[in-house]
């Protein structure tokens, strides 16, 4: 049987009810959190390639300043994924290279945040062949974003910071 693409746990539901309930800038630093913990996998292997790394930097950039440019948020997701499907049958550095992808489209649409963390704890699947580890990734991740909510005091979920877009 063949494996899925992505990896699927008992925390995605509560992880997407947590996100459900964060601030677009809370999930940003999260998406870059999590993208950034499986970069490595990629840049080992193409460490030429910086179009992830790239992606990551420009969206904790957004995260500081609010400043939004859709052409550039585009560019840097769709560059990322660029160097993920280049990376043809290399399951573990493409699913890092996705993870910078849907971590920077997070500044456009704050949902992108959990395709980010899905695609960092496949990576680690793929790397590691284990499903503790992915799980103890997964539990990583709710655990992170919600401290990162308790520290920038989001209590209600209303509560959204908005981007000044240029």
């Amino acid at each position: 049987m063949k494996k899925p693409k992505l990896v699927k746990t008992n925390l995605d539901k509560p992880i997407a009810d947590l996100a459900a309930g964060s601030d677009h800038r809370t999930l940003g630093i999260w998406a870059a959190d999590c993208a950034e913990r499986v970069l490595p996998y990629f840049e080992e292997k193409y460490p030429e390639d910086d179009r992830p790394r790239k992606a990551i930097e420009a969206l904790r950039a957004w995260v500081e300043t609010g400043d939004f440019r859709m052409e550039d948020i585009r560019s840097f997701s769709l560059n990322a994924h660029a160097a993920a499907r280049e990376v043809e049958d290399d399951d573990v550095a493409r699913s890092a290279a996705r993870a910078a992808g849907q971590a920077i489209a997070t500044a456009h649409v704050p949902s992108h945040a959990l395709g980010a963390a899905i695609y960092a704890a496949s990576a680690i699947r793929d790397f590691t062949g284990s499903m503790d580890k992915v799980n103890k990734e997964r539990e990583w991740q709710y655990r992170h974003l919600l401290d990162l909510n308790e520290t920038h005091g989001i209590t209600n979920p209303k509560k959204l910071w908005r981007p000044r877009k240029k």
